[in-house]
């Protein structure tokens, strides 16, 4: 079961790129999370799948030299997820449709990804930390820089240019 949740039910085994294939997979998943139960659920899950995803990477890498494998992506998907409450909630509070927020949808995938390949500032101190927490906390903190981001392009994009 550890491994089915670590692998996000086998996506991290695709190549190339299996971060970019778990990130893709979580933004599909939101979305689904927010038809369903609109930013509360989105906001719950996310809660969950950071001590989830923390207890199957410790499974996986116990005993093993490589802490942050490749296929191990359950940390992009909480990554993924913190970066997309901002649209989420702006298109739950708002009662739109979330695809109509789609450029907050696209901005929140970029950041993310851009954030977790790049690891500036603590992003990269958590990675450094060799244990399955690191491998949750880099992301964690991935996805709140790129929700920010998302936030400050949304202000840039409805209340200084008026779009």
């Amino acid at each position: 079961m550890s491994k089915l949740i670590a692998t996000v039910f086998g996506v991290g085994h695709i190549r190339p790129a299996p971060g970019t294939w778990g990130s893709g997979v979580a933004v599909l998943a939101a979305l689904v999370l927010h038809y369903l139960g609109g930013f509360p659920l989105l906001f719950i899950a996310t809660l969950v799948v950071i001590p989830l995803g923390w207890w199957a990477t410790a499974e996986v890498t116990r005993g093993q030299d490589d802490h942050d494998p490749s296929e191990v992506v359950i940390d992009e998907v909480a990554g993924q997820w913190i970066a997309l409450l901002v649209v989420s909630f702006g298109a739950w509070h708002a009662g739109l449709n979330p695809l109509a927020l789609y450029p907050g949808w696209i901005a929140a995938f970029v950041l993310f990804r851009l954030f977790d390949i790049t690891k500036p500032g603590p992003i990269g101190w958590a990675d450094r930390r060799g244990d399955a927490w690191g491998v949750m906390l880099d992301d964690i903190i991935a996805g709140i820089f790129a929700a920010i981001g998302v936030a400050i392009l949304a202000f840039l994009s409805h209340a200084v240019m008026g779009f």
